[in-house]
């Protein structure tokens, strides 16, 4: 048997990796030298970042979901078996059905979990858009909301850096639009002493959030929340009530990650420029997965895989390593419902967004049917 390729995780960073690997070594493929699998979770691939708009009403969720094994190349087996024990001293894999799979080179990108448990009441009595069913949920609670006070409420670790500016001015925007805004109060909390943890993004937002009227408390570390008395407690202990709570939830990896010895709270620790985890040689991490301390974002995930496809295939064809991962991350940020911005930025170059306009909000939703050429590493 030849160099047998595993990936485990069949989200955007997997699957990237495993199409860009079928691209490159098709004719290795048909010979029988190299294999890759994947395990992953679902039958179905998710467009994550398209959550932000169900919402509004302004995405189909038909328009999420494909058939991961239509994205996937058909040349990758593809089993919905979740890994359970990684061992990277063996190198196998043992997954939910017993079965073992054994690799020469294993890719990790198994992404991060919701954590809502952590933060008593916050499941009760807070909405969001990180799943579907809560993207219905504040959805349905939007429709009903004929004004009050908002609380938009930020927990660390989270996916997508820009989620909770995009949030903000959405929604100050959609309810504006509903003519309810004259009677809303919209408060941003921050765990930290300004308003993203990015402070270029932070310098930005402060005065957007002035010129609407949105207040903001910062050193905001959410301790709990009481959804019969509707307020929320940070650890530094302000209370603020609301009508309507809207919070990015805490995220941890995936579970194992933690039951296999192989990092706390499911982040592998990794080496940021060659992407393999700390003191190996053979298992590469992608995306989510890392505990490298960048966005948790589809595009970190997208620049992470091209490099791993890369070196993969650089290793099995001429022995060599190809090139390092520099941090780059490119994120289209919605201002509204009408106008947004970007930032891009990379180890050594901070973000600078600029002025929102139409044309970069158009863009951005341009990507939105563009993600699954993405997906299957044609762009």
């Amino acid at each position: 048997m030849g160099n047998r390729i595993l990936i485990v995780g069949g989200g955007l960073a997997g699957t990237i990796i495993a199409n860009g690997l079928c691209r490159q070594l098709g004719t290795q493929l048909r010979k029988g030298d190299i294999s890759i699998t994947m395990l992953g979770t679902s039958d179905k691939h998710l467009y994550q970042p398209g959550l932000l708009y169900v919402p509004f009403g302004k995405i189909r969720e038909t328009e999420l979901f494909r058939d991961q094994r239509k994205v996937l190349d058909k040349r990758v087996p593809y089993h919905i078996d979740p890994a359970t024990n990684i061992d990277v001293d063996a190198k196998k894999v043992t997954t939910q059905s017993g079965k073992v799979h054994e690799y020469d080179y294993l890719v990790i990108a198994t992404g991060s979990r919701l954590m809502l448990q952590n933060i008593p009441g916050m499941e009760e009595g807070a909405h969001w858009f990180y799943d579907l069913d809560g993207a219905r949920k504040m959805r349905d609670a939007l429709n009903e909301f004929d004004g009050g006070k908002i609380i938009v409420n930020v927990n660390v670790p989270h996916k997508c850096p820009v989620a909770p500016l995009e949030i903000t001015f959405m929604l100050y925007d959609y309810l504006a639009s509903k003519g309810v805004m004259d009677k809303t109060e919209i408060t941003y909390t921050y765990p930290i002493g300004r308003l993203h943890a990015l402070e270029p993004l932070a310098e930005w937002a402060k005065p957007a959030m002035d010129q609407n009227g949105i207040k903001y408390e910062t050193f905001f570390n959410t301790k709990e929340v009481d959804p019969a008395a509707k307020t929320i407690t940070s650890e530094e202990g302000e209370t603020l009530d609301y009508d309507l709570l809207v919070t990015i939830p805490p995220h941890n990896g995936a579970e194992v990650i933690t039951d296999s010895g192989l990092g706390d709270g499911g982040w592998v620790p990794t080496d940021r420029n060659k992407l393999l985890r700390e003191g190996s040689s053979d298992v590469f991490v992608c995306g989510d997965t890392t505990n490298i301390p960048i966005s948790k974002a589809g595009s970190t995930a997208h620049f992470e895989a091209d490099t791993i496809v890369d070196n993969l295939v650089s290793l099995m064809t001429e022995g060599r390593w190809a090139r390092d991962y520099d941090g780059k991350v490119f994120c289209f940020v919605e201002t509204g419902m009408s106008t947004g911005t970007y930032v891009w930025f990379n180890y050594t170059t901070p973000p600078n967004p600029g002025a929102p306009s139409q044309m970069i909000h158009w863009f951005k939703l341009a990507y939105n049917r563009l993600y699954w050429l993405s997906a299957r590493g044609l762009l």
